[in-house]
Protein backbone atom coordinates (compact mmCIF):
# COMPACT_ATOMS: atom_id res chain seq x y z
CA UNK A 1 0.00 0.00 0.00
CA UNK A 2 0.94 3.79 -0.74
CA UNK A 3 -0.32 6.23 1.21
CA UNK A 4 -0.22 9.40 -1.10
CA UNK A 5 -1.40 11.86 1.93
CA UNK A 6 1.66 11.30 4.31
CA UNK A 7 2.81 14.79 6.06
CA UNK A 8 5.95 15.61 7.59
CA UNK A 9 6.08 18.09 9.91
CA UNK A 10 10.25 18.91 10.28
CA UNK A 11 11.12 21.51 13.22
CA UNK A 12 11.70 24.02 10.64
CA UNK A 13 8.65 24.12 9.36
CA UNK A 14 6.64 24.27 12.36
CA UNK A 15 9.36 27.20 13.66
CA UNK A 16 8.21 29.72 10.78
CA UNK A 17 4.82 28.73 10.75
CA UNK A 18 4.63 29.73 14.30
CA UNK A 19 6.73 32.72 13.57
CA UNK A 20 4.39 33.50 10.92
CA UNK A 21 1.43 33.73 13.60
CA UNK A 22 0.15 29.94 13.21
CA UNK A 23 0.04 28.89 16.58
CA UNK A 24 -3.20 27.02 16.11
CA UNK A 25 -2.95 25.68 12.55
CA UNK A 26 -6.26 25.68 10.83
CA UNK A 27 -8.10 25.78 14.10
CA UNK A 28 -6.42 22.73 15.37
CA UNK A 29 -5.18 23.19 19.00
CA UNK A 30 -1.54 22.53 18.32
CA UNK A 31 0.83 21.34 16.14
CA UNK A 32 1.27 17.39 16.31
CA UNK A 33 4.33 16.09 16.91
CA UNK A 34 6.23 13.83 14.12
CA UNK A 35 9.22 12.07 14.08
CA UNK A 36 10.83 9.64 11.38
CA UNK A 37 10.86 6.98 13.59
CA UNK A 38 7.20 7.37 15.24
CA UNK A 39 6.21 7.81 10.99
CA UNK A 40 8.02 4.75 9.88
CA UNK A 41 6.34 2.81 13.12
CA UNK A 42 2.95 3.74 11.94
CA UNK A 43 3.76 2.75 8.34
CA UNK A 44 4.96 -0.80 9.41
CA UNK A 45 1.56 -1.22 11.59
CA UNK A 46 -0.37 -0.01 8.83
CA UNK A 47 1.16 -2.30 6.10
CA UNK A 48 2.16 0.77 4.57
CA UNK A 49 5.13 0.67 2.15
CA UNK A 50 5.69 3.93 0.83
CA UNK A 51 4.52 7.29 2.18
CA UNK A 52 5.03 10.11 -0.10
CA UNK A 53 5.49 13.27 1.99
CA UNK A 54 3.70 16.64 1.90
CA UNK A 55 3.98 19.38 4.14
CA UNK A 56 0.59 20.56 5.31
CA UNK A 57 -1.57 23.37 4.90
CA UNK A 58 -1.14 26.40 5.66
CA UNK A 59 1.67 25.19 3.23
CA UNK A 60 4.89 27.63 2.87
CA UNK A 61 4.16 30.85 2.02
CA UNK A 62 3.52 33.09 5.10
CA UNK A 63 3.10 36.90 3.10
CA UNK A 64 6.52 36.95 1.78
CA UNK A 65 7.51 35.64 -1.66
CA UNK A 66 11.40 35.58 -0.91
CA UNK A 67 10.90 33.44 2.94
CA UNK A 68 8.46 31.47 1.16
CA UNK A 69 10.63 30.80 -1.95
CA UNK A 70 13.80 29.75 0.89
CA UNK A 71 11.38 27.63 2.81
CA UNK A 72 9.82 25.60 -0.08
CA UNK A 73 14.09 24.70 -1.34
CA UNK A 74 14.75 23.44 2.23
CA UNK A 75 11.68 21.80 3.25
CA UNK A 76 11.60 19.97 -1.02
CA UNK A 77 15.61 19.53 0.29
CA UNK A 78 14.49 17.79 3.09
CA UNK A 79 12.20 15.26 2.15
CA UNK A 80 14.44 14.52 -0.63
CA UNK A 81 17.03 13.55 1.88
CA UNK A 82 13.94 11.55 3.23
CA UNK A 83 13.25 9.47 0.88
CA UNK A 84 17.18 9.02 -0.18
CA UNK A 85 17.70 8.11 3.53
CA UNK A 86 15.34 5.30 3.63
CA UNK A 87 15.45 4.07 0.24
CA UNK A 88 11.69 2.54 -1.13
CA UNK A 89 10.10 3.91 1.76
CA UNK A 90 9.69 7.94 1.37
CA UNK A 91 8.70 9.92 -2.01
CA UNK A 92 7.93 13.55 -1.81
CA UNK A 93 5.35 16.17 -3.40
CA UNK A 94 6.90 19.49 -3.76
CA UNK A 95 6.17 22.32 -1.92
CA UNK A 96 5.95 25.35 -4.05
CA UNK A 97 5.76 28.83 -2.97
CA UNK A 98 2.24 30.08 -4.16
CA UNK A 99 0.73 33.05 -4.96
CA UNK A 100 4.36 33.56 -6.32
CA UNK A 101 3.73 31.96 -10.02
CA UNK A 102 7.69 32.71 -10.74
CA UNK A 103 8.98 31.09 -8.16
CA UNK A 104 6.86 28.52 -8.09
CA UNK A 105 7.52 27.68 -11.61
CA UNK A 106 11.27 27.54 -10.57
CA UNK A 107 10.86 25.80 -7.63
CA UNK A 108 9.01 23.11 -9.63
CA UNK A 109 11.81 22.53 -12.20
CA UNK A 110 13.92 22.14 -9.18
CA UNK A 111 12.44 19.57 -7.33
CA UNK A 112 11.70 17.67 -11.08
CA UNK A 113 15.27 18.07 -12.31
CA UNK A 114 17.39 18.04 -9.16
CA UNK A 115 15.26 16.48 -6.48
CA UNK A 116 13.21 14.05 -8.43
CA UNK A 117 10.33 14.75 -6.66
CA UNK A 118 7.20 12.31 -7.61
CA UNK A 119 5.00 15.58 -7.44
CA UNK A 120 4.03 18.56 -6.17
CA UNK A 121 1.64 19.35 -3.48
CA UNK A 122 -0.87 22.54 -4.26
CA UNK A 123 -3.41 23.92 -1.35
CA UNK A 124 -7.20 24.85 -2.26
CA UNK A 125 -6.52 28.23 -2.28
CA UNK A 126 -3.17 30.31 -1.87
CA UNK A 127 -3.68 34.08 0.05
CA UNK A 128 -7.25 33.69 -1.68
CA UNK A 129 -6.60 32.92 -5.41
CA UNK A 130 -7.88 29.68 -6.36
CA UNK A 131 -5.88 27.28 -9.04
CA UNK A 132 -8.28 28.49 -11.66
CA UNK A 133 -6.80 31.52 -11.55
CA UNK A 134 -5.31 33.57 -14.88
CA UNK A 135 -1.91 34.12 -13.36
CA UNK A 136 -1.84 30.74 -12.58
CA UNK A 137 -1.28 29.68 -16.62
CA UNK A 138 2.23 29.71 -16.85
CA UNK A 139 2.64 27.02 -13.84
CA UNK A 140 0.29 24.78 -15.18
CA UNK A 141 1.69 24.81 -18.34
CA UNK A 142 4.97 23.96 -16.61
CA UNK A 143 3.07 20.81 -15.16
CA UNK A 144 1.58 19.87 -17.92
CA UNK A 145 4.64 19.46 -19.59
CA UNK A 146 6.33 17.45 -17.51
CA UNK A 147 2.83 15.12 -16.82
CA UNK A 148 3.08 16.29 -13.34
CA UNK A 149 0.67 14.61 -10.60
CA UNK A 150 -0.62 17.20 -8.15
CA UNK A 151 -1.62 16.41 -4.43
CA UNK A 152 -5.03 19.03 -4.40
CA UNK A 153 -4.97 19.25 -0.53
CA UNK A 154 -7.23 21.67 0.93
CA UNK A 155 -6.36 24.54 3.78
CA UNK A 156 -8.57 27.43 5.34
CA UNK A 157 -10.72 29.42 2.86
CA UNK A 158 -10.20 33.15 2.67
CA UNK A 159 -13.04 34.13 4.87
CA UNK A 160 -12.53 31.15 7.38
CA UNK A 161 -13.24 33.85 9.94
CA UNK A 162 -16.67 34.82 9.27
CA UNK A 163 -17.71 30.95 8.54
CA UNK A 164 -15.62 28.85 10.23
CA UNK A 165 -17.27 30.13 14.13
CA UNK A 166 -14.19 29.22 15.70
CA UNK A 167 -14.26 25.51 14.96
CA UNK A 168 -11.24 23.48 13.43
CA UNK A 169 -11.52 24.56 9.90
CA UNK A 170 -10.55 20.50 8.42
CA UNK A 171 -13.60 19.54 10.12
CA UNK A 172 -15.89 21.32 7.79
CA UNK A 173 -14.26 24.22 6.04
CA UNK A 174 -11.53 21.52 3.94
CA UNK A 175 -14.25 19.69 2.04
CA UNK A 176 -15.99 22.52 0.93
CA UNK A 177 -12.81 24.72 0.07
CA UNK A 178 -11.12 21.39 -2.05
CA UNK A 179 -14.74 21.13 -3.69
CA UNK A 180 -14.35 24.92 -4.56
CA UNK A 181 -10.79 24.30 -5.68
CA UNK A 182 -12.17 21.71 -8.11
CA UNK A 183 -14.95 23.42 -9.03
CA UNK A 184 -12.56 26.67 -9.99
CA UNK A 185 -10.38 23.59 -12.33
CA UNK A 186 -13.04 22.79 -14.36
CA UNK A 187 -14.78 25.72 -15.01
CA UNK A 188 -11.91 28.04 -15.56
CA UNK A 189 -10.84 25.25 -18.38
CA UNK A 190 -7.70 24.07 -16.53
CA UNK A 191 -8.25 20.83 -16.41
CA UNK A 192 -9.29 20.53 -20.27
CA UNK A 193 -6.61 22.39 -21.42
CA UNK A 194 -3.66 20.74 -19.07
CA UNK A 195 -4.74 17.71 -19.40
CA UNK A 196 -1.87 15.72 -19.25
CA UNK A 197 -1.63 16.55 -15.48
CA UNK A 198 -2.67 14.25 -12.72
CA UNK A 199 -4.66 15.29 -9.90
CA UNK A 200 -4.90 13.33 -6.41
CA UNK A 201 -7.55 15.21 -4.45
CA UNK A 202 -7.47 15.51 -0.52
CA UNK A 203 -10.98 15.74 1.63
CA UNK A 204 -12.69 15.76 -1.87
CA UNK A 205 -15.97 13.98 -0.31
CA UNK A 206 -18.30 16.83 -1.57
CA UNK A 207 -16.92 16.77 -4.98
CA UNK A 208 -19.36 13.79 -5.99
CA UNK A 209 -22.09 15.18 -5.06
CA UNK A 210 -21.45 18.84 -6.67
CA UNK A 211 -19.80 17.29 -10.12
CA UNK A 212 -23.72 16.74 -11.85
CA UNK A 213 -24.60 20.54 -10.95
CA UNK A 214 -21.66 21.74 -12.41
CA UNK A 215 -21.68 19.80 -15.26
CA UNK A 216 -25.75 20.93 -15.61
CA UNK A 217 -24.99 24.23 -14.59
CA UNK A 218 -21.83 24.94 -16.89
CA UNK A 219 -22.05 22.58 -19.61
CA UNK A 220 -18.54 21.30 -18.41
CA UNK A 221 -17.32 18.20 -18.50
CA UNK A 222 -15.70 17.41 -15.07
CA UNK A 223 -13.00 14.66 -15.84
CA UNK A 224 -12.06 11.39 -13.26
CA UNK A 225 -10.01 12.47 -10.65
CA UNK A 226 -8.07 10.18 -7.74
CA UNK A 227 -8.90 10.26 -4.34
CA UNK A 228 -6.13 10.16 -1.56
CA UNK A 229 -6.48 7.06 0.94
CA UNK A 230 -9.89 6.60 -0.03
CA UNK A 231 -11.36 10.20 1.00
CA UNK A 232 -13.19 12.72 -2.21
CA UNK A 233 -14.03 10.43 -5.44
CA UNK A 234 -12.46 8.25 -7.59
CA UNK A 235 -12.30 7.00 -10.46
CA UNK A 236 -8.66 5.41 -10.94
CA UNK A 237 -6.58 3.99 -8.04
CA UNK A 238 -4.84 6.71 -5.66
Amino acid sequence: MIDRHAHFLPPEYVAAAERAGHLRPDGMSRWPEWSVRQHLATMDASGTEKAVLSVPSPGVHFGDDFRAQVLARRMNEAAAELARDHPGRFGFYASLPLPDVEGAVAEADYAYDVLQADGVVLLSNAGGQYPGDPSWEPLWRTLNERSATVLLHPTSPPQWRQIALDRPRPMIEFPFDTARAVADLALTGVLARHSDVRFTVVDGELVAPLVHRIEHFSGVTVPPLCAANGSGYCCTAA
